[in-house]
């Protein structure tokens, strides 16, 4: 069957590089990695594990960086191309309806999500312990903060781009207060985005990731069901390693798992991804896609230091996971 998007999107900017003609890799590295620098202003010590979207002509995201006070917080920033960033040295200011929603501890690991009308923001909140902050922005100027999705702990709060039978769907990762050493990935729904409900277990750890398992950037939605990049992590002698995978699931039911590659997408190897502030850790938290071609870029956190991009085409890729597939 041939591939279709639903509801695809052209991105005629994309940032793109073909892969290298010695390489068979599904996803390949961009060779002028990492994309972002640890410290684009002299506040910063790291920035990672951040969201890019397409916005207008160009590229905006929300980037987490930790300054050099070792807060964790959440800045804007926007690019031309999509390698080139500017981003604000300023945290972003979300407002609240109440005080007790925007007591402040930490946030990080963000994703961005057009849905309906407008960009949420979804990241891990420090609210008595991890939980799922939500917010939005019409314009990437004002910015709004909802309710916590969850109790604590909880992190890794994916949106789905539209609704599933009616509701608003989002994919988290139960965890505990600290480095969580256990973890699998939970599908909710919510009719409002504040009330949420209906847990239903996805997936947890496999075979190069048996430790646990997280929801990466936003599910695409394709004819053979929601292509969902993920990250998994193995826990080995010198401590966690963190890697890219992907699997496609029902579209109507999204919990249930119809194909998941045995092998990883992309494992740390460079230098960038095995030595920073985490070692050895590929965590993708965006994949921009171009609806004409199938092209796709993959924005992802390298080490806890810096971003950098990868490149794949989305038919190759669905195709790759269905030959690849856990029995």
């Amino acid at each position: 069957m041939t591939l279709q998007l639903i509801h695809p999107t052209p991105i005629l900017n994309l940032p793109w590089e073909e892969r290298p003609a010695d390489s068979s890799d599904i996803v390949w590295r961009y060779s002028h990695n990492p994309v972002i620098p640890r410290r684009p202003f002299p506040s910063a010590n790291s920035t990672f594990n951040s969201a890019v979207i397409p916005y207008q002509d160009h590229f905006v995201g929300i980037f987490r960086i930790d300054d050099t006070r070792r807060v964790m917080n959440l800045h804007f920033g926007s690019s031309q191309d999509g390698l080139s960033w500017q981003i604000d040295p300023q945290t972003i200011q979300f407002q609240c309806n109440e005080a007790e929603i925007a007591r402040f501890q930490y946030r990080y690991d963000p994703r961005l999500c057009w849905l309906e009308d407008r960009y949420y923001i979804t990241w891990c909140n420090g609210y008595h312990g991890p939980t799922i902050g939500v917010g939005y922005t019409h314009d990437f100027k004002t910015f709004y903060q909802l309710e916590n999705a969850f109790l604590p702990f909880n992190r890794n709060g994916v949106l789905f781009p539209r609704r599933i039978n009616g509701k608003y769907a989002m994919f988290s990762r139960p965890s505990d207060n600290g480095h969580t050493p256990f973890g699998d990935i939970y599908y909710s729904e919510s009719p409002d985005m504040a009330h949420w409900g209906h847990h239903r277990w996805v997936m947890g750890p496999g075979s190069w990731c048996y430790t646990k398992v997280g929801a990466g950037p936003i599910p695409i939605e394709t004819s053979e069901g929601w292509l969902m990049i993920f990250h998994g992590v193995l826990t080995s002698c010198n401590g966690y390693v963190y890697s890219m995978g992907a699997a496609l699931l029902d579209l109507e039911q999204p919990w249930r798992v119809m194909y998941r590659a045995a092998p990883y997408l992309l494992s740390p190897q460079m230098i960038y991804e095995c030595v920073g502030d985490v070692p050895n850790v590929v965590f993708p938290c965006a994949a921009l896609l171009d609806g004409d071609t199938g092209r796709m870029a993959i924005y992802y956190g390298a080490a806890d230091t810096v971003v950098a991009l990868a490149f794949t085409r989305v038919n190759e890729l669905v195709d790759w996971i269905k030959i690849n597939a856990l029995p």
